[in-house]
């Protein structure tokens, strides 16, 4: 058997790029005469930016620094052991790079079982152990924590979080475990899956606390200080630490039975790691601590050799690497400066985008529309906005008088927009109307002002051909709801230039936003490809098949809304509009639904109503509903959307709408909330054999987004 010394450098020469944290050990005595105190500092010796990870070389360095306190607590030479963090980072967990280069079983199990066995060990000592949560803890870094007598909690923790399960994993170094049994299975539900289900939802130190999870809370400003005489004050027994009794009776299962529910409703039982995360929980009702961390090193080495996880990973990296460096950007030295900001219109999707040009940018912002009164309705909508975040305490009094003061409206474009030095228009999806508008703002706008339009399938190079100045004309596509999904689609037109162009991808990046360059082509990315999946679907529909089986044949994506559910949320009118573009564009697979037209000309805002709770097909529209009288199974529905998109995604590639199948992945993640598990479209296309039975290759190679081979 190999000890854990043996594991930890075995799992360390396959992963040779590790960024190492170092364990450093201070000693002093503490407060109040409580006695001498051993301290570890996790430290990678780089800034905030590079948080501190546990890869096998760290996991080995915090193995050392507890060899060296372990002899002087059973010396008597301390009374206790504290943990803690660099400022602003407590630690972030396994070191993910490393996980991706595996290909054995037996490496995935020794990487779970290396973190229990040094963990682990907290708990063992002859002295009480104390996490000092100082910054951001996620993953293995609260799982270290768990292990330790007690806990406290910075005030200023700006995320903490058992982030597994988004990713496809469990937490497997304790965390399944410890942490239902610390604070009672329902808490652990939320935080474990609940959280994690919700993209990746962060707690702050204020809840941490709440929860139990910390026996302690102190402000940031001197948290260590606050920490070590709370401390002192608990090894001299002046304070006593009480931790309600966690119910291990029935409210133990029915937190489970919840998990499931949250898991079903998230994945539809399509992604596996909830459910063992959910498997381990249930277990831990027992409180039989070493089987628990048993069942972890299992879960984690069947994850670690999983599709899902490997697609998890890929996702995680686009969104963290890849969204934040866009391939094809030209050189960011050409962009100029925005001290200004047009917007052209005034209706709900300007106003939005309004608020979020004055919160980011905080310049001028000035709206125009064709009549005083949206105009002011638009203003109206962005100041109670910048209200509602005063009075949810994410913005101060001062802030909020500064954004409202620059946000204006005016009916006449010239005197809004002479000195503007980026206009967007945000009105009806019209390719006339859009033409006029930009001529309009040609004639009044500066010379160097980028002109910007937010239109979701038009194209940008013919909204551009009449004017005088076509090269500052850029799509800048946002999604809805705009401060929600982070995507943004720069679309490039044929007389685009780089200056423009580099401008777009500046401000994007100001605005916070996910920018990915698109190539001018009917409906860019997302909405093509949701308009070919949609249009599949309400062929089966059209052709016979009852509305309930075509929901639920895409049940096992794991998407976060049913195809119909999401047309209701667009809005059918514009999911008519879209599919007509595209039928005009690509008349041999994109088709217009009479039965789609039928609802949008009798006005129905949808097929369902909602007088249950749960959607149910609205009667009126049943009534309207002309079906053939081909019936599909839901694999038969699946199947078929599948094909179409892969197909879709092809022909996308091979005219250069993107420059490569992880830029589809990055659009449909963070513009149409598409599940991490999937790895956005593609990886899962290429392991269920989809991409070669329609394409006859794979969109990426072996070991990209899947276990190397």
């Amino acid at each position: 058997m190999s000890t854990t010394a043996e594991l930890l450098k075995q799992a360390s020469d396959l992963f040779p790029d590790e960024v190492v944290t170092q364990a450093h050990v201070r000693h002093f005595d503490l407060p109040l005469g409580a006695g001498r105190f051993a301290l570890i500092t996790l430290d990678n010796g780089l800034d905030h930016t590079k948080p501190t990870t546990f890869g096998p070389a760290s996991l080995a360095n915090l193995d050392a620094a507890i060899d060296q306190v372990e002899k002087e607590a059973a010396d008597g030479e301390i009374v206790g052991v504290g943990i803690t963090g660099k400022p602003f980072i407590f630690a972030v967990g396994a070191d993910l790079k490393g996980v991706e280069l595996l290909k054995e079983r037996e490496h995935a199990l020794a990487i779970g079982k290396g973190g229990h066995d040094v963990f682990k060990r907290l708990s063992k000592l002859a002295v009480p152990t104390f996490a000092y949560y100082n910054g951001a803890a996620m993953g293995g870094g609260v799982e270290v924590g768990l292990h330790c007598t007690y806990r406290t909690v910075s005030t200023a923790v700006p995320a903490f979080s058992l982030p597994e399960v988004f990713l496809g994993l469990v937490p497997g170094w304790g965390g399944c475990t410890l942490l239902p049994n610390l604070i009672g299975a329902d808490k652990a539900v939320t935080v474990i899956i609940e959280n994690s289900l919700n993209q990746n939802r962060q707690l702050k130190g204020k809840q941490v606390h709440e929860l139990g999870i910390a026996d302690a809370i102190f402000e940031g400003a001197d948290f260590l200080e606050q920490s070590l005489v709370w401390t002192a004050s608990v090894l001299k027994g002046d304070v006593t630490v009480e931790r309600p009794a966690v119910d291990r009776g029935e409210a133990w299962d029915q937190a489970v039975e919840r998990g499931q529910a949250i898991a079903d409703s998230k994945v539809h039982g399509a992604a596996p790691a909830a459910y063992r995360a959910l498997d381990i929980i249930a277990a831990a009702k027992s409180g039989d601590l070493q089987a628990g961390f048993d069942a972890e090193d299992e879960a984690l080495a069947d994850l670690i050799m999983s599709g899902e996880l490997r697609a998890g990973l890929y996702a995680f990296n686009l969104v963290q690497k890849r969204g934040k460096r866009p391939v094809g950007a030209p050189d960011k030295s050409l962009a100029r400066p925005v001290t200004k900001v047009g917007v052209v219109g005034a209706g709900l999707m300007a106003s939005q985008l309004a608020l979020l040009f004055v919160r980011r940018l905080e310049v001028p912002v000035v709206l125009t529309d064709i009549d005083q009164e949206r105009i002011d309705k638009g203003v109206a909508y962005v100041h109670s906005e910048i209200d509602k975040l005063l009075g949810k305490g994410r913005i101060d009094q001062d802030k909020a008088n500064r954004l409202k003061a620059l946000v204006t409206g005016v009916l006449d474009k010239a005197e809004g927009f002479a000195d503007a030095d980026f206009v967007i228009e945000a009105v009806f999806e019209e390719m006339g109307v859009k033409q006029q508008v930009f001529a309009e703002v040609e004639a009044v706008a500066p010379e160097h002002a980028i002109l910007a339009t937010n239109t979701s399938s038009l194209s940008v190079t013919e909204m551009a051909s009449k004017l005088k100045h076509p090269e500052r004309v850029v799509g800048f596509h946002f999604f809805n709801p705009v401060a929600v999904l982070p995507l943004l689609e720069v679309v490039r037109g044929e007389k685009t230039d780089d200056a423009s162009l580099a401008t777009a991808f500046a401000v994007a990046k100001k605005l916070k936003k996910t920018a990915v360059l698109v190539k001018d082509a009917p409906a860019f990315v997302v909405n093509r490809i949701l308009t070919r999946f949609m249009g599949e679907i309400q062929n089966v529909i059209d052709e016979g098949t009852p509305v309930e089986v075509a929901e639920k044949a895409v049940e096992p994506l794991g998407l976060p809304m049913s195809p119909l559910v999401l047309l209701e949320l667009v809005g059918p009118a514009i999911g008519l509009h879209v599919s007509e573009t595209l039928n005009k564009a690509f008349p041999d697979r994109f088709t217009v639904s009479p039965n789609l037209k039928a609802v949008v000309e009798a006005g129905k805002r949808g097929f369902y109503v909602y007088d249950s709770g749960k959607p149910e097909l609205d009667p009126e529209v049943a009534a309207l509903l002309k079906q053939g009288d081909t019936v599909l199974t839901e694999d038969q529905v699946r199947a078929r959307v599948l094909d179409a998109v892969a197909q879709e995604i092809g022909l996308m590639l091979d005219e250069g709408v993107v420059a490569e199948p992880q830029d589809i992945d990055l659009c449909l993640i963070t513009g149409a909330g598409w599940p991490f598990h999937l790895g956005g479209i593609t990886p899962y296309l290429d392991r269920e054999g989809i991409s070669e039975r329609v394409n006859g290759k794979r969109f990426l190679p072996v070991g990209v987004a899947s276990v190397p081979a």
